[in-house]
């Protein structure tokens, strides 16, 4: 089993007016998480609105956040 050290977060989901999930904001809030030295990032946890998006939204949120992971740590 992984063990994890450091220190993590979990992350907001950032919303437009509209109630749609602001997707540049949410890369902003990622690449400032990594910039700051976090080691893990929860997204759509309880602080993430997990509770008020849609499967598709859900699963998009997810998907962002891994891609943006993906660019900052290559």
């Amino acid at each position: 089993m992984a063990v994890f050290t450091g220190s993590g977060v979990a992350l907001v989901t950032p919303m437009k007016q509209d109630g749609a999930v602001d997707y540049p904001k949410l890369n902003e809030l990622v690449e400032w998480q990594v910039n700051e030295g976090i080691n893990a990032i929860v997204a759509c946890g309880t602080t993430g609105e997990a509770s008020t998006l849609d499967d598709e939204e859900h699963i998009s949120v997810i998907e962002e956040v891994v891609k943006k992971l993906i660019k900052e740590f290559q």
